[in-house]
């Protein structure tokens, strides 16, 4: 019998927060799922953990590679090819979830069948088990149309992470593959193409957690500066397909030179080539490169 729902849990490096995540995932009011546990070749315990689950019956695949892939993003299309159900959710390995995830984003999306994407909102948690911060959005639920989605929430995108989603497996062939070659922003890219193709449900309910901790890859990311590198890309390339106006687009690039100043000196030197060749070149009109560096350099005098 087909699942509703594949649940893909790709995990790298995780062995401490794995039960945690999977017993999330078990204990879903919505039972109608398969889950898929992957390994990418981790060095520490996450194999003697995922072991712990491979006899239980909702567990169709629990697969470990011989050689590290490289970035998650390979890891979905791997889990995307074993799944089976009508809709996916990549649960990444270091969050959890509330139980209702998965029965408040699935009438989100039967509401409508024109909807291909639907997410919740987050907490963010360090790791001390803190909560930091929030997302939240403008009301309690609502569907948007996809090309309106992106104008409103995707520079930068409101997904944060995988584990907020679930979206329609059928159309994922449809989904440009450029996600795959990129390290941070791959997901970025992902839910763009995916709302291009329908309508997105938006639930105001907060039911991720989303874990932030030295191990996660945007720690790493955001330490090198490649985070400014892809966002960029991204952002250039929304902007060239009609997806971002003049408002919208300089409104983003203000933001990340913003928050790029105070950081220069201490990025990766071969990335910060790229960054400043990046910056130098706004594909907008209406960004004046020479304001928006005086106002970060004077934010900068004041911050002292």
């Amino acid at each position: 019998m087909t699942p509703e729902v594949s649940v893909i849990v790709p995990n790298y490096n995780h062995a401490p927060y794995l039960a945690p995540r999977i017993d999330s995932i078990l204990a879903q009011t919505w039972r109608d799922f398969e889950l898929i546990l992957l390994d990418d070749c981790s060095p520490d315990d996450s194999m003697a953990v995922l072991e712990r689950y491979r006899g239980h019956p909702q567990v169709t695949h629990l697969v470990r590679n011989e050689v590290n892939g490289g970035t998650t993003f390979k890891q979905w299309e791997k889990g995307i090819a074993l799944a089976r159900g009508r809709y996916v959710w990549i649960a990444e390995s270091d969050d959890w979830c509330e139980p209702t995830f998965l029965e408040t984003l699935l009438a989100g999306l039967h509401s409508d069948p024109d909807c291909v994407l639907a997410y919740c909102q987050a907490y963010f948690v360090g790791p001390d088990g803190v909560i930091n911060w929030q997302s939240r959005a403008d009301r309690l639920a609502e569907t948007l149309d996809g090309r309106e989605f992106i104008r409103r929430q995707m520079a930068p995108t409101s997904i944060y992470n995988a584990s907020m989603a679930l979206w329609r497996r059928d159309l994922y062939e449809q989904v440009p593959r450029d996600y795959l070659d990129y390290r941070f922003c791959g997901d970025w890219l992902f839910w763009i193409g995916l709302a291009r193709l329908g309508k997105v449900h938006i639930s105001g309910r907060l039911l991720d957690y989303y874990r932030q901790h030295p191990q996660n890859v945007s720690t790493g990311v955001y330490r090198s500066g490649l985070n400014f590198v892809e966002e960029m890309k991204v952002a250039n390339w929304m902007f060239d397909e009609g997806l971002l106006g003049d408002r919208e687009y300089a409104a983003f690039f203000k933001k990340k030179y913003r928050e790029y100043w105070p950081l220069r000196d201490r990025l990766d030197p071969e990335l910060h080539s790229q960054i400043r060749a990046l910056f130098a070149q706004p594909r907008s009109s209406k960004v004046s490169l020479a304001k928006i560096r005086a106002g970060a350099m004077w934010q900068g005098i004041r911050g002292r």
